[in-house]
């Protein structure tokens, strides 16, 4: 099967997008409605707050991990046939969760819907770049991103309405239907394409090694508020394992990806623009849901229609957006565009506790929207169009890859920062306040739950919930800066647009 270096235009076109639309959406939904569910989660399994950032995180260290293995997969045997298999693997895992009844094989079924969204994530944006010559690649990946979106945008809101009027397993089987279509289409619509000349063996080691590094890192900075020395020498092994990992990579005759890629400006300057922005954008929003239901006590439904307005815009300025970078280049839209995101943080620092959805809520979340409407579209087709097409599974699963580890170490460090900053601002209400020593005992036997806190004293729950808030706009801060980050790496890093 022949690798064309610059596709024709393809008549499947439709059924192409169609396909990979549906199928990124099922990894893009499951994390917007994942996060919805877990006050449910841990109400259902009453667990701490390290156990529900665990079901984010298994999930996103899985996917990380593999993603690069799932991108060369693609190359080597083919991009349809992979994609295929990780929307079957995905679908498994996530009756898996819905049939959980236990925390850890909660934990355990979403590792096994990373390992499917591992090859289904890459395989989408692959199959675009393999199918789409490069004068129109821009404006598909741009209706890729925006229908993508637009269908993520259902999954709040469905997923709130299940939680609350069914259960939160449901969330996790309405992907079942999804996967049945995407099955179909692909197999019936979608054509194979693969690298030819691609090397015959994957690097199974440097999978191992990442997985290791990125898997021992999490869980020292997850536990290292509850559990004695094991986090540091968690965090010793980790960081071994990913020197040994680069050291792999670079004396590997097949890599899982070439360090000689990121000799790319382009490609390097949109990576480490992807880390900042999207480590700011997980972070902030894994512990939104966890604000607005348990300190802001919105209904699930409420709170799973709460970033409906970002995820529309998103939806409807993407096309628009991904040909920005035909006309200005990448350079331009990109520094731009993490700045605004900048802003939106800065005004979700002013809410407090309690004021209307409209006042509080709205004004950040359409600027954060507008914001990374602005970035989504031209970020991706930056990275696509730094690399030849025949390298454009592993192009896409180093960007995918470099966005989930960020979102897993800023899900991580922000729930360190957030708990530190709860417990002791927690102690100072507390000391403030006159409560029985069997309520202070009570309560303080419960930090590790943060917001989910159960007291019966009013007084207390009011500091657990102005506590929760103080954390959070920590937080915030850290978003604020890892925004500007990225508009830095944009205006450092990216070439500018040549002159016509």
């Amino acid at each position: 099967m022949r690798e064309a270096t610059s596709p024709e235009p393809t008549e499947n076109g439709v059924w192409i997008l169609a396909a990979t639309i549906l199928g990124s959406s099922m990894a893009f939904i499951d994390g917007t409605v994942v996060n919805v569910a877990l006050p449910a989660i841990q109400h259902t399994f009453h667990s701490t707050g390290s156990d529900v950032q665990w079901v984010v995180e298994s999930y996103a260290l899985l996917l990380a991990s593999l993603l690069l293995a799932g991108g060369a997969m693609g190359d080597l045997y083919g991009r349809k046939k992979i994609f295929v298999l990780g929307v079957i693997l995905f679908a498994a895992g996530s009756i898996w969760c819905g049939l959980a009844g236990t925390m850890s094989a909660l934990i355990l079924a979403r590792g096994a819907q990373g390992i499917g969204a591992a090859l289904l994530v890459p395989g989408s944006l692959a199959l675009i770049s393999a199918s789409f010559p490069i004068s129109t690649r821009g404006s598909a990946i741009g209706t890729w991103s925006g229908f993508t979106a637009m269908t993520a945008a259902v999954g709040p809101v469905l997923g709130g309405a299940l939680v609350q009027y069914a259960s939160w397993r449901w969330v996790f089987l309405i992907n079942i239907p999804i996967a049945v279509v995407v099955v179909a289409i692909t197999t019936l619509k979608v054509p194979e394409s693969r690298h030819e000349e691609m090397s015959q063996a994957l690097d199974w080691l440097g999978a191992l090694l990442a997985t290791v590094g990125l898997g021992s890192i999490t869980y020292a900075l997850i536990e290292s508020s509850s559990i004695g020395s094991h986090p540091g020498i968690a965090a010793i092994v980790g960081v071994v394992s990913l020197v040994a990992f680069f050291v792999t990579e670079a004396r590997s005759k097949s890599p899982m990806i070439r360090l000689s890629l990121f000799r790319s400006r382009n490609f390097s300057g949109a990576n480490l623009l992807t880390f900042f922005l999207y480590g700011a954008f997980g972070g902030v929003l894994f512990f939104l849901p966890l604000n607005l239901m348990q300190v802001q006590h919105y209904a699930p439904t409420q709170a799973g229609g709460a970033l409906l307005p970002l995820i529309l815009l998103i939806s409807f300025l993407s096309r628009w957006s991904g040909g920005l970078i035909a006309r200005y280049g990448a350079r331009l839209p990109l520094t731009i565009g993490p700045l605004i995101v900048a802003v939106g943080f800065l005004l979700f620092l002013r809410p407090g506790i309690g004021g209307s959805y409209a006042t509080t809520l709205l004004p950040p979340v359409l600027i954060l929207g507008i914001g990374m409407a602005v970035c989504v579209a031209p970020l991706t087709t930056a990275v696509m169009n730094a690399v030849p097409v025949s390298e454009s599974g592993v192009a896409s699963a180093v960007n995918n890859a470099v966005s989930r580890i960020a979102g897993l170490l800023a899900i991580a460090v922000f729930g360190l920062v957030l708990y530190a900053a709860f417990s002791h601002n927690l102690t100072h209400r507390l000391d403030a306040l006159s409560i029985s020593s069997s309520e202070r005992k009570n309560v303080d036997d419960q930090r590790s739950r943060l917001a989910a806190i159960e007291t019966h004293n009013p007084q207390a729950q009011r500091a657990i919930a102005e506590s929760f808030v103080f954390g959070y706009r920590r937080v915030l801060w850290i978003a604020v800066a890892l925004s500007i980050a990225s508009s830095l790496s944009a205006a450092l890093l990216l070439e500018a647009k040549e002159a016509s």
